[in-house]
């Protein structure tokens, strides 16, 4: 049955392998289940709650991708959107985390049309490579600050906005240390880096007293709070159009270079370049954003950690299955994960920052109107506490450059128009 659904001889690989690169590549993204509700309860969700839905969005997007598309590609609810979802649509622009849940739900099947109708190669093509890695850069930006936010190392000041934070508290050494110790970690190669990291802070809390034991496992925590709570008409309100916008953007980035560059490692890509089943993979990701928002999580997507599963022999959709069936099993040990400090979590969301801040060192800093873009998006986005209001700046500010330095045959049609939508909606609906 398995060689029928999978292919396994076509692809050089066998159960053995697959199960080995599903556990390998479970390991180094098991961190979500502790980190996601961590920062979505920060805009009043229930914890227990969204630890269910963090692991059964997880559960079906990756389930889907290996069934529908057969890729060893995992999905869980994304890093960079959920901080947008709690800290700048609801505690930054005053709305409900329900209307959040809206806006995701709707930026998914948005998605899923695009998907559909081929209008996916059109919107990626139109988007200069430079704004894609400012965007990119921008919101591992906007993770560090949040991380180092949590930990106390940064805190805010009345006149100069931000200043150090007191970091001889144990918080502030427990979060630079494991942050070391994940780093450390990651360059020797050690599988699980990050939870292993994380693990370890939350025991030495445990030791220390800072924390309370609550139990290794229990029955999975109740849905209610969280299940079908979207509120999709709340999201259609035309001041939530940059909203939707940024989740459907930033997923789209995220899930085409995920693919491409998981794909490229497995050797997945046809004789042209090309990644065979793609619409069913933007299928599978489109799915899982709507599955996670009706469940009550941020957008779920493509997880660059499955080039992790892939090194270890992954090649086909039963790697993805074994690391659904693992999320699924993640559901009982929700006792030890509401234990894990905010500090415990911060390296972790400091050393996702420093992986997407690399997607700087492939801009043209040589090309003035290519750099300056860049830049201003990645530090927008902080600076603003906004990922929408980072990608919108980006897109003006690429354009007018490129406008004023007369290279008009590096904008297309697209680019201009996203370009004026934006202006309009600062004049009119502001930030």
């Amino acid at each position: 049955m398995l060689e029928k659904l999978f292919q396994l001889k076509e692809h050089g690989t066998d159960v053995k392998t697959e199960v080995i690169a599903g556990l390998t590549t479970f390991l180094t993204m098991a961190y979500i289940i502790v980190v996601n509700p961590d920062i979505l309860s920060a805009s009043g969700m229930d914890y227990g709650a969204v630890f269910a839905a963090t692991c059964i969005a997880a559960a079906i997007g990756s389930l889907i991708m290996g069934l529908l598309a057969n890729y060893p590609i995992a999905l869980a609810p994304g890093m960079g959107l959920n901080a947008f979802f709690a800290f700048a649509v609801v505690q930054g622009m005053g709305h409900t985390w329900q209307v959040a849940l809206g806006a995701v739900f709707l930026s998914g099947l948005i998605f899923f049309f695009l998907s559909i109708f081929k209008i996916r190669e059109w919107i990626i093509n139109s988007i200069p490579l430079s704004l894609r890695f400012g965007i990119s850069a921008g919101i591992g930006f906007f993770l560090a600050l949040i991380a180092l936010k949590n930990a106390g190392i940064v805190v805010d000041h009345p006149a100069t906005l931000v200043s150090f934070g007191d970091i001889t508290s144990l918080p502030s050494l427990l979060t630079l240390g494991g942050f070391f110790m994940i780093c450390a970690l990651a360059y020797r190669r050690v599988t699980g880096a990050v939870m292993i990291g994380i693990i370890t802070i939350t025991v030495i809390a445990l030791l220390l007293g800072m924390i309370e034991y609550k139990g290794l496992a229990s029955m999975p925590p109740s849905l209610a709070p969280t299940f079908m709570q979207m509120d999709i008409a709340g999201a259609l309100n035309v001041g939530l159009v940059s909203i939707v916008f940024a989740f459907l953007f930033v997923d789209l980035f995220d899930t085409s270079g995920t693919l491409i560059g998981a794909a490229q490692q497995g050797k997945l890509l046809d004789k042209d370049g090309k990644l065979p089943r793609l619409g069913k993979a933007l299928m599978a990701d489109s799915v899982a954003t709507m599955s996670g928002a009706a469940l009550g999580t941020s957008t779920t997507t493509s997880y660059i950690e499955s080039t992790a599963g892939i090194s270890a022999g992954g090649r086909t959709g039963l790697t993805a299955v074994v690391v659904a069936i693992l999320f699924l099993l993640c559901l009982f040990l929700s006792p030890i994960a509401s234990i894990v400090p905010a500090y415990a979590t911060a390296p972790a969301l400091l050393y996702v920052a420093v992986l997407m801040a690399r997607g700087l060192s492939h801009v043209d800093w040589d090309d003035i109107t290519e750099a300056a873009p860049a830049a201003v998006t990645a530090l927008m986005m902080p600076l603003t506490f906004s990922i929408a209001n980072g990608i919108a700046i980006g897109f003006i500010t690429y354009t007018a450059i490129k406008l004023m330095s007369g290279k008009l045959s590096a904008l297309n049609i697209s680019l201009v128009l996203i370009s004026a939508l934006f202006v309009l909606k600062f004049i009119f609906l502001g930030a």
